[in-house]
């Protein structure tokens, strides 16, 4: 077959090229002007952006055969292959990327003095032990804990688990002149429903 890439809508694409491209699906607008694609960025069109990269994805072969000229079909699919590669690459980044941020933050709460006082808090209470059972276990805090310098505040909340049965604790404390006071800890049982304060019911000595 005649090499008749970049002849727009009169090129005739070769049976070898048609398919998949994974490179336009994840890469859009930036596979786009790589390969004179320019419909591409109809990405950055509301609604129209959630069903382009599919659009690409199915499409974009035949639309880089006919908006480009290209030596062969053989260095056509070399460049595909590498515009997959890249995507890839860039996704396992990303990935890595979110990975550690979500790492970051459950260490920096999992270390924080308020997440480690109300587990003790929850696991010395006699209340909470027969009701959970013992050995008791702590699950990762969520929430939101602010510091600038020797104020700040915490609002988070973490799951605890014994023998017997589960719950969550809610935490709300603040900062002041160094140091974290505790304004609410809170435990409500998964099972019942019941809710005890922490900060009030004694503790095991």
């Amino acid at each position: 077959m005649e090499n008749s890439s970049g002849k727009g809508a009169l090129a005739e694409i070769p049976a070898e090229i048609r398919g998949w491209n994974w490179g336009a699906f994840f890469l859009h607008w930036i596979w786009g002007i790589g390969n004179n694609t320019f419909i591409a960025f109809l990405v950055f069109i509301p609604f129209v952006n959630l069903v382009m990269p599919f659009v690409l994805g199915a499409k974009g072969n035949e639309w880089a055969w006919r908006n480009k000229k290209w030596a062969s079909v053989e260095e056509f699919k070399r460049i595909q292959r590498l515009w997959t590669r890249w995507a890839l690459g860039l996704i396992v980044v990303f990935v890595l990327m979110i990975a550690g941020i979500i790492w970051g933050v459950t260490a920096t709460l999992k270390s924080s003095d308020v997440y480690k006082e109300s587990v003790t808090l929850v696991t010395s209470n006699p209340i909470t032990a027969e009701l959970l059972g013992t050995p008791i276990s702590s699950g990762i805090p969520t929430g939101n804990i602010s510091v600038n310098g020797n104020s700040g505040s915490a609002d988070i909340s973490f799951s605890v688990e014994g023998s017997k049965s589960s719950g969550v604790v809610y935490v709300l404390a603040h900062k002041e002149m160094g140091e974290w006071i505790m304004e609410s800890n809170k435990f409500k049982s998964d099972q019942t429903g019941e809710i005890i304060d922490l900060l009030t019911e004694p503790a095991q000595q």
